[in-house]
């Protein structure tokens, strides 16, 4: 039963991660961190922050240059009575998303 269980968690956040990805005018699929939080079960961006600290090592662990896998970027979001304010956010591309699961035990 646990199989089963499993592939139907595994299918559930396959489209979830499907729904929430963007794509660069050059063609390059990404995620935005924040987005990736709530879908990972990640209550605290500073808890998130910390596990995407941990796959940049890896990342860089790998071979990889860091700065192709993660970049810094920000955007507007509503804080009420329709005033905005710039949030940083980071932009990972599939190379940075994969060790995300790995720290939380996925």
């Amino acid at each position: 039963m646990s199989s089963i269980m499993d592939k139907q968690i595994i299918s559930r956040l396959k489209s979830t991660f499907d729904e929430i990805s963007h794509m660069t005018d050059d063609g390059v699929e990404h995620w935005l961190a924040r987005e990736l939080q709530a879908v990972l079960g990640y209550a605290q961006w500073r808890r998130f922050s910390e596990a995407v600290e941990r796959a940049k090592i890896a990342c860089e662990t790998s071979g990889f240059n860091v700065s192709d896998h993660f970049a810094d970027v920000g955007k507007m979001v509503g804080i009420g009575s329709g005033a905005e304010r710039d949030v940083g956010d980071i932009m990972l591309t599939i190379r940075a998303v994969k060790p995300l699961p790995l720290g939380m035990g996925i």
